[in-house]
């Protein structure tokens, strides 16, 4: 029975990953062959496989890596410490909302990329100004997901709290978060995902260290393989956090499977 179920999960990952896999086979052979594409342009798999293996060898990737990660969870983790407390009171005090409603949407729409001057111009050219652009960049998409599922609360239900006796602070946590919480998921999930885009974009710019540094050196070198190999980190990275978000989302809502399965 344990073999079964070893063989089981073995063959859906296999069918998970092979369209991943065929993707491979056909770069690598493209570039071997020359087709399609100029292998100098876009060197086989293999070779930027080996460029990416010496590379965590000398541990330069790791260097890299580690200062976006630190940049990037950073300014994740305080867009997330503002957008959630204040996108659950704009959503809960609708007139408050729609005051603020015309602001937050000529905000969310401006380039986030084009304010990098002016958080330089602020916050100077240090580690500060790139975490805030990425503080910038998620902020909006967490705040937006955390005030709909505010809004989407059944109204009927929070009705029957209050005729129940139930207290303001008590209704929030009871009924409020735990409804807005998929949604909150939801914005997390894009955000995560934005704050590497936002940081690489930004690392390129104007920064010495960091995977969008090393990204930028590369190509300007015409070190192919390398480029390729830091492009790749940086989808495994972005994989990985949605991943990781995926697993926290299922586990925190484990009751609602309980509730139906009673």
């Amino acid at each position: 029975m344990k073999t079964r179920t070893i063989l089981k999960c073995a063959r859906q990952i296999g069918f998970r990953f092979s369209s991943v896999l065929i993707f491979l086979l056909l770069w690598e052979m493209c570039a071997r062959l020359g087709l399609l594409v100029n292998p100098l342009f876009l060197p086989p798999f293999s070779k930027v496989m080996a460029a990416l293996i010496a590379m965590a060898r000398s541990g330069v990737l790791w260097k890299h890596a580690a200062i976006s990660l630190q940049r990037s969870l950073l300014g994740f983790a305080l867009g997330m410490l503002f957008s959630v407390p204040f996108g659950l009171c704009i959503g809960w005090f609708k007139r408050f909302g729609g005051f603020l409603n015309p602001l937050l949407q000529t905000f969310r729409n401006m380039p986030t990329l084009a304010l990098l001057p002016v958080f330089v111009m602020f916050f100077g050219i240090g580690e500060f100004s790139k975490v805030m652009v990425i503080f910038w960049g998620v902020l909006w998409s967490v705040l937006l997901n955390t005030i709909a599922g505010v809004h989407s609360v059944d109204p009927q239900m929070i009705k029957a709290s209050r005729v129940m006796g139930t207290g303001s602070v008590r209704l929030f946590a009871s009924v409020i978060l735990p409804a807005s919480l998929p949604f909150i998921f939801t914005g997390m999930r894009i955000s995560a995902t934005t704050s590497i885009l936002i940081l690489i974009a930004a690392e390129m710019i104007g920064a010495s260290k960091g995977l969008g540094y090393a990204l930028f050196f590369y190509q300007s070198n015409m070190k192919i393989p390398e480029m390729f190999a830091y492009i790749i980190v940086m989808a495994v990275i972005g994989v990985a956090l949605n991943f990781a978000l995926e697993v926290m989302e299922r586990h925190s809502f484990r009751w609602r499977e309980s509730a139906k399965a009673e």
